[in-house]
């Protein structure tokens, strides 16, 4: 049996069997060994490089203080990525796997129909004890429903280097801890749903996170965003006249 067609029926299988299941009964959940080591040590590396080269830089905080870097709120050096650039063909095929994955849950997504997702964020937090207190991806409907995390991290001993992904579920009376070791792939809902901080970590740590977009909330987030835009520009220029 071809490859491809073994990776497309396992692929279908944990998308319908074990992703789709989880997302619905506690809004998370993980995948390890998902890439295999070979080629997780290919989009690791290639990670690696883009931080000894001066690539990233500080993420930005999103809401009243968009565009704004406070380093104790979120510690983290960011790049977007397509997966297309040179060097990148590990990290696409990445990419393509996990979109398949999403494309297979397919309409068992509840309400969410997914056809685009985000670029790829690539995201170090440099071990100084900097993390990223807790937040909600989308809590004001931008379109984003699922967040998909891959960690790059071998080794890691939560113990010693914190790092923790922790999940504080809506309505629920625990939390969830997800450590972020080399070729774990997370998902859970992008919105109020799941708050999450990121906790201290004191190693460095890296991961790649993409969002999908359910369609018709991304479309009405971006028809707002044009009539915002548009009232701004009215407003500023009314007052040149």
């Amino acid at each position: 049996m071809p490859l491809g067609h073994i990776m497309r029926l396992d692929l279908e299988r944990l998308a319908l069997e074990y992703v789709v299941p989880c997302l619905h009964d506690i809004g998370f959940c993980y995948l390890d060994n998902f890439l295999g080591e070979v080629v997780g040590d290919c989009v690791l590396e290639r990670v690696k490089r883009m931080h000894r080269d001066g690539e990233l830089a500080d993420g930005q905080l999103a809401g009243p203080s968009r565009g704004v870097a406070k380093r104790h709120l979120r510690g983290d050096q960011i790049k977007w990525i397509g997966g297309t650039e040179e060097g990148c063909e590990a990290i696409n095929f990445l990419l393509t796997l996990i979109d398949r994955l999403v494309m297979y849950c397919g309409s068992r997504l509840g309400k969410y129909y997914v056809k685009e997702r985000s670029k790829a964020m690539v995201a170090c937090y440099p071990g100084n004890g900097t993390g990223y207190v807790r937040h909600v991806d989308n809590p004001n409907g931008d379109g984003r429903c699922i967040t998909c995390i891959y960690y790059l991290n071998k080794n890691w001993d939560s113990k010693l280097h914190g790092g923790i992904l922790r999940i504080f579920p809506e309505g629920k009376s625990y939390v969830a801890d997800v450590e972020p070791i080399f070729d774990r792939l997370l998902f859970f809902w992008s919105d109020r749903r799941n708050p999450h901080e990121v906790q201290p970590s004191y190693a460095t740590r890296y991961a790649m996170t993409v969002w999908y977009f359910d369609a018709e909330e991304r479309a009405e987030a971006k028809k707002k965003f044009r009539n915002l835009t548009d009232a701004r520009k009215r407003e500023a220029a009314l007052n040149e006249d």
